[in-house]
């Protein structure tokens, strides 16, 4: 069975979606059984201060769950869609505390990015998804 990007992105949205690590672990497990790598990472912090950090957090996730090596390129098209992504969020986010999960999925030369987060102050949340696809060579 072979998967597109479309396939691709679905999954990272699940695994941003997952609420649990055990959910995480599970969900991880199936799609490794597919041939679907998949990495995940919590992120979250004052939106615009943050976006260094989350971008390096992928990087780091993706490297540390061999969805993708240590590479220029590979790091490059992970950096490029999770910037993408956050951008995505950027119009509700700007100047407010973001928390979540952001996720990655890849298949061949799929690979997806998913940020799944809660933007706001106190208790008057707002909920946002940014997702972006890359392909690798």
């Amino acid at each position: 069975m072979t998967y597109g990007s479309r396939k691709i992105a679905s999954v990272a949205i699940k695994m941003a979606l997952t609420e649990t690590r055990e959910e995480e672990q599970k969900e991880k497990k199936f799609y490794a059984d597919m041939g679907i790598k998949t990495a995940a990472v919590d992120v979250g912090g004052e939106y615009l201060a943050t976006i260094k950090k989350i971008v390096e957090r992928a990087i780091v996730a993706g490297k540390r769950e061999g969805v993708i090596r240590d590479t220029h390129s590979e790091e490059g098209a992970v950096a490029g869609a999770t910037r993408e992504a956050l951008s995505q969020i950027m119009p509700k986010a700007i100047g407010l505390n973001v928390g979540g999960k952001l996720a990655m999925a890849r298949y061949q030369d799929h690979i997806s990015v998913a940020v799944f987060l809660g933007i706001g102050l106190v208790h008057l949340d707002e909920v946002s998804i940014g997702l972006a696809h890359r392909t690798i060579a």
